[in-house]
């Protein structure tokens, strides 16, 4: 087993922490010989690295930077270790992905048990949030990989695989427009609908598809989650919005209906698969990647 530096798991432990005293909790050292130990480091980089505060601690500009490398070389040994196991015969070790809620109950937990089958040795941390908040994990290397809608292009991030997912409406079988091929948003203006707060990006599409064409739609709810629109569409009949991957259990159980929207800005989204650029992937996650990506394409 490889062990980072101690002086890169101090840091890592109190930037996570914002305390002293609760990073040193967590690392089981005294608060006293921990605060002396960033001390030293400080000294050591010529520059406070973080600021002290009446509640605890904040990283200051010089610290941001160095915890950023710190967290690199701490992934890149882990990197380094799964592949030491590779050599050894061995799939082993932690998975770390963050996705989108609408893959978060369906085709992640499928994929996932299926690899397992193969691959017992592996694990998974999973995180379901916004495609910002992801990203910005990834990008602290918090997380291996994202499966998340339109990410912001960057040459931070590295495009694996990326499949269309249209926007859909979602309905009750019982609705007037159920019975519909496709939609466009101004066909939805009659109903009441159950919308995500603006940290989704449908939300976004939404509204700038409702900017550029004067469309006002009867907003009953907003939510800041998926699950709580897709019930409350359940419970009230009130058309609700989600990309296509994310309405296939309710279309299957019967409980919901599906119907692509054909509005130009709302038909061009992607699912993308991504993980940070120039990031060396730990084996296990490389060999996951390949499962993931081979899934997506049969989309």
């Amino acid at each position: 087993m490889l062990h980072p530096p101690r002086h890169f798991v101090y840091l890592d432990a109190v930037a996570r922490a914002g305390s002293i005293r609760k990073a040193a909790d967590t690392l089981h050292v005294a608060s006293t010989a921990l605060n002396r130990k960033i001390l030293e480091i400080e000294s050591d980089v010529g520059t406070p690295l973080f600021e002290r505060l009446p509640r605890g601690v904040r990283l200051t500009a010089a610290g941001e930077v160095l915890i950023a490398a710190v967290r690199r070389s701490m992934a890149d040994m882990r990197s380094a270790e799964s592949q030491i196991e590779q050599l050894r015969g061995l799939v082993r070790g932690t998975v770390r992905i963050g996705c989108a809620e609408s893959v978060a109950t369906d085709l992640i937990p499928a994929t996932i048990a299926h690899y397992q089958q193969t691959h017992p040795g592996v694990q998974f941390q999973i995180v379901s949030s916004v495609t910002g908040k992801l990203v910005a994990s990834l990008m602290d290397d918090e997380i291996e990989l994202v499966l998340v809608h339109d990410p912001e292009p960057s040459e931070m991030l590295r495009v694996i695989s990326a499949v269309a997912q249209p926007l859909c409406a979602m309905l009750r079988p019982d609705h007037p427009l159920a019975g519909r091929e496709t939609l466009r948003l101004a066909d939805c203006q009659k109903y009441p609908v159950a919308l995500g707060d603006r940290s989704f990006g449908s939300r976004r599409l939404l509204d700038g598809v409702m900017a550029h064409s004067r469309i006002a739609l009867q907003v009953a709810v907003e939510a800041s989650t998926v699950q709580t629109l897709k019930e409350f569409t359940r419970q009230t009949g009130a058309i609700s919005f989600q990309f296509q991957i994310g309405t296939q259990n309710e279309v299957r159980r019967g409980e919901l209906v599906s119907i692509p929207l054909t509005d130009r800005a709302l038909t061009h989204s992607r699912l993308v698969l991504a993980s940070r650029a120039n990031r060396m992937l730990p084996i296990a996650t490389l060999s996951f990647v390949e499962a993931l990506a081979n899934r997506l394409a049969a989309l």
